[in-house]
């Protein structure tokens, strides 16, 4: 059963189990018909996240026929990372400036573009929503642009005016804090859409002083606010006694910048979300800090929790949950069981019964270091789940160093790893260097994980990037005792990481087991390929793997690479070379009997500002060729 923390080590069973729950028949049948997985509607393929395709015309057999179908020029030289979504032959990207950009799915040719007023210098970058009616009236996409929630009419990019205030919903509004304070709200990341809500999360800063981070449900026609969720829970709230008395009205964070996962059949949104803010010391926000680095069920309608687990009690190492929630069936113990997965930047893999919130195999609290800071008060002990194993190298010594480094680079890493304090995942940052690892940049990031969800298996991508912690006194605060880190994504002369290859994992895993299937270095640094040194993972990857019925995992790289594996394997069966590197998430659907898969390629293949400029990103669409 999920634990709730009370601000003393003693843990209490709390399950919340709401009247709108569905009898289970009631339940298993509608969910056997939730989702079919053959179109590309949403973000990642479905609510559930799957980021599977049902489609098998591209298969083991014939992917090494897979050629270039259409390309369509980004246009002007940034970067996107943006997963596209298709609905009634339409395909949507994000592209000239941040604008939306509506394409003929078949052939890439473009059908309108909308730039937001003013142009975006924020905008939800990764993906969109798109709502229509039950009788497929009213289509709109929804995204957030400049922190403001918009909806443009679908088939013609026009901005709705009914929409909110003049087409816009401030989402700085409503959060309890003067709006004039709040730097950054608005996520980069699109939110889920059930029913006529669109669930979001928000971006808050990573310092003193940020957002709070609530789970908001807006009306998709209105934009009018239905229902939050404090994730710092105010007087009253389940959850308040974790915190200080007045920390809800201060503290910010908790918040959901990643990807949420809808059950539709049951009506439950799972949210995935990060560390309090600040990130690195937390002597304001003493106590275990629910909703904190937790996973949340929620009831999709009303907001209510249903259940949750934190992963991290008290936070001070930035250990955000960011990548999806994967719903998927597994057999446990004989049984199939709906079950949710949670991958997280430790490198760990939590399952959980997508109901009940209980997890399939034991969870351990173990004791770990405690800080040394004035102030500060660490929890004295975290959880560490006994299976599935660990998809990231959690540990750093000298041992690990990067043989590729120069001698200087490696010599000055080796002192710098034996002077740091190093014991482990929740080592405490201090005055003293921390090491951190696999680093609060490591580990599975947004999109980093696809499963099949009807056979149990889960893929993920994962970097390896330790980091070095070091607070200091907060000079912008002298007034009160606030400290700061000026922490160090450390990487040699040369560019390179400090750890050894490989520095990106591709795992896969078997949860009907919670073993691990097979596991692979993916992609490779040019740099050193052209060298004839491969295999060792590509750099900084921010990869969203696809998954199809055809037997096939597709996955594009930092390395300008786009390869197809045989899931039961991790044998290459196919792979082609693009002009820029490959970021985000690939889309897969099927228009005139025909199976694409389009990606973007979009984003900085080198490690230097010397080997980097303007980029030539398109969209790049994969199809087999015409029968004969």
């Amino acid at each position: 059963m999920p634990v709730h923390l009370s601000s003393s080590p003693v843990y209490t069973i709390h399950v919340f189990r709401p009247a709108c729950f569905l009898p289970m028949v009631l339940v298993a049948a509608a969910v056997a018909g939730a989702q079919d997985h053959t179109t590309w509607r949403e973000y990642g393929g479905a609510a559930d996240s799957a980021q599977y395709s049902a489609l098998h015309e591209i298969n083991r057999s014939n992917v090494g026929k897979l050629r270039v179908a259409w390309t369509y020029p980004t246009g002007d030289g940034q970067k996107y990372s943006f997963n596209p979504i298709m609905v009634n032959g339409v395909l949507y990207v994000l592209a000239k400036k941040n604008s939306i950009v509506a394409l003929d799915a078949r052939t890439g040719r473009e059908i309108w573009t909308y730039t937001p007023d003013p142009p975006a210098t924020i905008i939800t970058s990764r993906g969109i929503n798109y709502w229509e009616s039950p009788e497929h009236a009213g289509a709109r996409l929804l995204f957030s642009a400049n922190h403001a929630l918009e909806a443009i009419d679908a088939r013609t990019g026009k901005p709705i005016l009914s929409f909110g205030a003049g087409g816009r919903v401030d989402l700085k509004a409503g959060l309890g804090r003067d709006p004039k304070t709040l730097t950054l709200v608005q996520s980069t990341t699109p939110g889920r859409i059930f029913e006529n809500l669109l669930i979001l999360g928000s971006a808050t800063n990573q310092g003193y002083g940020s957002a709070p981070g609530d789970i908001r449900a807006f009306d998709v026609l209105t934009g009018r606010l239905v229902w939050t969720f404090h994730t710092i829970p105010h007087p009253g709230e389940f959850g308040y006694d974790t915190w200080p008395p007045d920390a809800w009205k201060t503290v910010g964070g908790a918040n959901v910048w990643g990807e949420f996962s809808v059950d539709e059949a049951r009506g439950i949104v799972y949210a995935p979300t990060a560390s309090a803010k600040y990130n690195f010391y937390g002597a304001d926000r003493k106590g275990a800090n629910l909703f904190a680095d937790s996973l949340l069920a929620l009831d999709a309608r009303t907001g209510k929790r249903l259940w949750h687990f934190q992963m991290v009690h008290h936070d001070i190492w930035d250990y955000d949950d960011a990548t999806a929630p994967k719903l998927l069936r597994v057999r446990h113990d004989g049984k199939p069981v709906d079950a949710v997965a949670q991958v997280s930047k430790q490198g760990f893999v939590w399952v959980f019964d997508r109901v009940s919130g209980a997890p399939l195999w034991p969870i351990e609290e173990r004791p770990v270091p405690r800080t040394d800071m004035p102030g500060e008060e660490t929890w004295p002990t975290q959880p560490f789940p006994t299976r599935p194993p660990p998809f990231a190298r959690q540990k750093f010594t000298v041992d690990d160093l990067n043989p590729y480094l120069s001698a200087e680079d490696r010599a000055r890493f080796r002192d710098e790893i034996l002077s740091a304090r190093n014991e482990g995942l929740f080592t405490p940052p201090g005055l003293r260097p921390t090491i951190e690892m696999p680093g609060n940049n490591g580990g599975a990031n947004w999109g980093g994980a696809a499963v099949d969800p009807a056979n149990g298996m889960l893929f993920v991508v994962s970097k390896d990037l330790p980091a070095i912690l070091k607070l200091a006194p907060d000079r912008t605060a002298p007034a009160r005792e606030r400290y700061t880190s000026g922490f160090n994504l450390v990487s040699g002369s040369n560019g390179l990481s400090p750890i050894g290859p490989p520095w990106s994992s591709l795992t896969a895993y078997d949860l009907n087991e919670g073993t691990i299937r097979w596991k692979l270095a993916l992609g490779n640094v040019p740099e050193l390929a052209a060298k004839g040194v491969k295999d060792t993972g590509s750099h900084y990857p921010k990869v969203g793997p696809v998954v199809t019925a055809g037997g096939l995992l597709f996955a594009g790289t930092r390395d300008r690479t786009i390869r197809a594996f045989d899931v039961e394997t991790g044998k290459v069966l196919w792979e082609h070379e693009v002009d820029a590197a490959l970021e985000g998430i690939p889309a897969v659907y099927e228009i005139g009997g025909h199976e694409f898969i389009v990606f973007c390629a979009s984003a900085q293949a080198g490690l230097t500002p010397a080997t980097q400029g303007k980029i030539s990103g398109a969209y790049i669409a994969f199809s087999l060729p015409a029968p004969d």
